[in-house]
């Protein structure tokens, strides 16, 4: 009878003992509840301080719209009427939009009226295509300067974004790469880019730099943010 009493006061402390310590742990959860969430892995280039809630409505607005990411219904990329229609933005508002991508990506620059890349622009590509840092969306926006016709300035801006994309796939070998690579081209029509810009990293920091200068180019960079 004894060691049957002794043996259930031993079950009982036992319990009272484990109640106890579970208690204590939720009351320390509580307490603390940083310290017990469990690690998420976050894309480097996730959330980062380009992210404003501004930015992401028009990322999204022109993923979707302008099927930069799975080319829905053939269509890859956006020209500027597609930009103003489905952005519903203005020309200033958008440049600013980029404007905290200034230490992140490059301006690619062309001749006058050309749209071939040489050994300078190259490199600068290469080079901002392999600095990932696990973000989703390439995003390549080809202009035009003043000089010339609206339609010619809109085909060149065009061919201008297709070099950079060209290129990519070479030296990238990805066979998927227009489900990551975004293409705007907005010819001289909208979003010209002042002469402050010409201070971004670009491919011929040495050369005179202006308006007219600047704006034959291709602004390229990593863009990512949580839709």
């Amino acid at each position: 009878m004894l060691v049957g009493l002794a043996t259930g006061a031993l079950l009982t402390l036992g319990l009272i003992v484990r109640v106890h310590g579970a208690v204590a742990d939720a009351k320390d959860r509580l307490l603390t509840p940083e310290t017990n969430k469990p690690a998420v892995a976050i894309a480097d280039q996730s959330e980062v301080g380009y992210c404003t809630p501004r930015f992401k409505e028009v990322l999204e607005r022109v993923l979707h719209s302008c099927g930069l990411v799975s080319g829905e219904g053939g269509r890859r990329g956006c020209q500027p009427s597609d930009v103003k229609t489905f952005a519903s933005i203005s020309d200033s508002d958008f440049n600013e939009l980029f404007t905290p991508l200034k230490n992140r990506g490059a301006v690619v620059m062309y001749d006058e009226g050309k749209d071939d890349l040489d050994a300078n622009e190259k490199k600068l590509l290469e080079d901002m295509w392999f600095e990932r840092k696990g973000a989703r969306y390439f995003f390549v926006v080809a202009r035009a300067s003043k000089t010339g016709t609206v339609d010619k300035n809109r085909a060149l801006s065009h061919r201008r974004a297709n070099s950079v994309l060209f290129h990519l796939k070479d030296v990238s070998k990805d066979p998927e790469i227009e489900k990551t690579v975004g293409l705007l081209w907005l010819g001289n029509e909208f979003a010209q880019l002042s002469k402050e810009y010409c201070g971004w990293n670009n491919s011929r920091p040495e050369s005179k730099c202006n308006e007219e200068v600047i704006n034959r180019s291709a602004f390229v960079s990593w863009v990512d943010c949580r839709l």
